[in-house]
């Protein structure tokens, strides 16, 4: 034990009880600050699919931050999605955000080489 010598300072029945009570009072303060600044908990802790209490909106500000403000998404054919960000100096970015699919038959011929 690397320091063993802390139980000539302290005693083991005043110690012990210590420092397992503050181990706990730790967890329970994680505990309570995940469940309180998260809405996915409750959702899987209740046996619903994860999301299903967040109001979903078209629009989510970041308030305080210093890179995007304002995500818009807009849903295209083929279920693609389209992403406008809003940036903090006010220039916008778009990304298209398409579903995987197969772009290969199964009768196509096998690819022979290196890549």
């Amino acid at each position: 034990m690397n320091n063993a010598k802390m139980w000539l300072v302290v005693s083991p029945s005043v110690g012990v009880p210590l420092f397992l009570g503050a181990v706990a009072v730790g967890s329970f303060a994680v505990h309570v600050a995940v469940l309180s600044n998260t809405s996915w908990v409750s959702d899987f802790l209740s046996g619903q699919p994860l999301g299903s209490g967040d109001e979903m909106t078209s629009a989510m500000t970041v308030p305080n931050a210093d890179t995007a403000k304002v995500a818009y998404t807009k849903d295209l054919d083929g279920g693609a999605r389209e992403v406008t960000i809003v940036l903090a100096d006010g220039t916008s970015a778009k990304a298209i955000l398409q579903p995987d699919t197969i772009r290969a038959s199964a009768d196509a011929p096998p690819v022979i080489g290196t890549f």
